[in-house]
């Protein structure tokens, strides 16, 4: 039976700060008003393993370790019994190739939804230019996102990581059952200063065009009262769904 979500349950809040306190007040002033919170690398480094065993604790219902591991197998199979208590989803980085991802995936029996991540909102064409892409992928990013969510799913991935501008690709290749969480979202109504994504949209955009999740920070953190500002970005999730 196909599980129905309420419109905040699609709503991720990474916990972006550099201490356990900051941390917490978050989880205190937001919790019921989203559906996950998000751990990436900046509190896992600031706080390390201890802190994921109280967030644990805390929000027994999962959470999302973001630190979009890189290695090979063998050294994410010996991690993954010290990370993945409660942990919902984790990601992997798709660029370590295709049979490493698979292998990477297979290595670790835990329960854990794991998530490729594709090409960072933060590039765009000019940057993977830059890096040395072909111009084929460099210049039309939703191909090199679909042929890394070609092979996440290969491997077992449940879904990936991309932006609100490939989603719809992603979802149209990979079929409603593959997940796509989108970060850069960016409200209309909020402004972000010195702002470093580039490939953005907003909360109806991304949910419209087939996103299971969003992923919002900023506009909420930095917001007058970013109670309000996760209630508006809920009203315009509720606005997309079908």
């Amino acid at each position: 039976m196909e599980m129905i979500m309420e419109p905040k349950d699609r709503l991720i809040f990474p916990l972006d700060v550099s201490s356990r306190e900051a941390a917490l007040d978050w989880i205190e002033r937001l919790q019921g008003q989203v559906g996950l919170f998000k751990v990436g690398l900046e509190l896992f480094v600031a706080e390390g393993l201890p802190f994921l065993n109280t967030i644990a604790e805390i929000l027994p219902g999962g959470y999302f370790l973001d630190l979009k591991f890189n290695d090979i197998p063998a050294t994410l199979k010996a991690a993954q019994h010290r990370l993945f208590k409660n942990v919902t989803f984790f990601t992997v980085h798709c660029d370590q190739g295709r049979q490493m991802l698979r292998e990477t995936v297979a290595a670790l029996q835990n329960g854990v939804k794991f998530l490729a991540v594709t090409v960072l909102t933060s590039l765009s064409s000019d940057d993977l230019l830059a890096l040395g892409y072909d111009r084929r992928y460099a210049l039309n990013p939703t191909e090199l996102v679909l042929l890394r969510a070609r092979f996440a799913q290969a491997a077992g991935c449940r879904g990936v990581i991309c932006s609100g501008q490939e989603v719809k690709a992603v979802k149209e290749r990979f079929g409603p059952d593959f997940l796509a969480i989108c970060p850069g979202i960016r409200p209309d109504w909020s402004v972000v200063a010195a702002d470093d994504q580039k490939r953005v949209v907003t909360p109806y955009e991304a949910i419209q065009a087939g996103a299971d999740y969003i992923v919002v920070g900023r506009p909420i953190r930095r917001a007058a009262n970013p109670v309000e500002a996760a209630k508006r970005v809920v009203e315009e999730i509720e606005r997309a769904c079908p």
